[in-house]
């Protein structure tokens, strides 16, 4: 019996594991400014929702998709997460969640890797004076 207890507490390490190296495999294929945003994102999710080993493991699944099917079609990033993207992650989060508090570092941090992403310099935000 202990063989069985030991087998479902292996496949439980590994099936999540597996499941996590096969996402960051796909980011990996993104166009790299697509591959930039989607690690912002991620950073971002990591404060924002609890740990969830199925809930987790479906929503970067989904996060992978979602940029997978906008480098096809070719969808600018700005178009996908908006001008703020730290609700962006809020709102996606909800659908696994009841997510959490990012702290306001990782905001800032978001907020600058997708203008860097989307291809935005930091001027054109000094334009409103």
């Amino acid at each position: 019996m202990s063989g069985v207890q030991k087998s479902g507490f292996i496949s439980k390490l590994i099936g999540p594991k597996k499941r996590w190296k096969t996402y960051k495999a796909r980011v990996r294929e993104l166009p790299e400014n697509y591959g930039t945003a989607v690690g912002a994102i991620e950073r971002c999710l990591m404060h924002y929702v609890p740990i969830s080993e199925d809930s987790n493991a479906s929503m970067f699944e989904d996060l992978a998709d979602l940029f997978e099917q906008a480098a096809a079609d070719g969808t600018p990033i700005r178009e996908i997460v908006g001008e703020h993207p730290v609700e962006f992650v809020g709102a996606f989060a909800e659908n696994y969640s009841e997510g959490g508090y990012v702290p306001a570092r990782a905001r800032k941090q978001l907020t600058d890797d997708i203008t860097r992403a989307a291809g935005e310099d930091s001027e054109k935000e000094d334009k409103t004076a």
